[in-house]
């Protein structure tokens, strides 16, 4: 039983990745992890933002808001992307907008050229607060 679902306080550390049908992961497949700190949770994506990460962030977030209620802040770790595309950024949007009816900040952490820019070029930049690396 995880205990971020489940609502108990504690650290999570979930790997959530996109197999194949023959269950090896393709080359660039996205893995996500969290860690919950308190009212915080950590996203971390590596690989490409795309389509194929949709599934495991949304499942991620929705797991979040179900199971902790006091949840105020997720910051999305995208130091290690390689490469965005426009459903990437879709699916930035899309967990914002998850957030946003229980006022939950979805904040990116050191996001790398390979997100800024493309954010920037579609106009979507200034729609996220960004951190500095810890």
């Amino acid at each position: 039983m995880n205990p971020a679902r489940c609502g108990y306080p504690g650290d999570v550390d979930e790997p959530t990745t996109a197999p194949t049908p023959d269950g090896d992961e393709p080359p660039g497949a996205p893995q996500v992890t969290s860690v919950l700190d308190g009212d915080v949770a950590t996203l971390t994506l590596t690989g490409e933002l795309t389509e194929d990460a949709r599934r495991p962030l949304v499942r991620t977030m929705t797991d979040l808001l179900l199971g902790r209620p006091s949840l105020q802040r997720v910051r999305l770790d995208l130091r290690g992307v390689t490469y965005l595309n426009s459903a990437g950024i879709a699916v930035l949007v899309q967990l914002q907008k998850l957030g946003q009816p229980r006022g939950v900040d979805v904040v990116l952490v050191a996001p790398p050229a390979t997100v800024a820019r493309p954010l920037q070029l579609s106009g979507l930049w200034l729609r996220f607060p960004v951190e500095e690396a810890d």
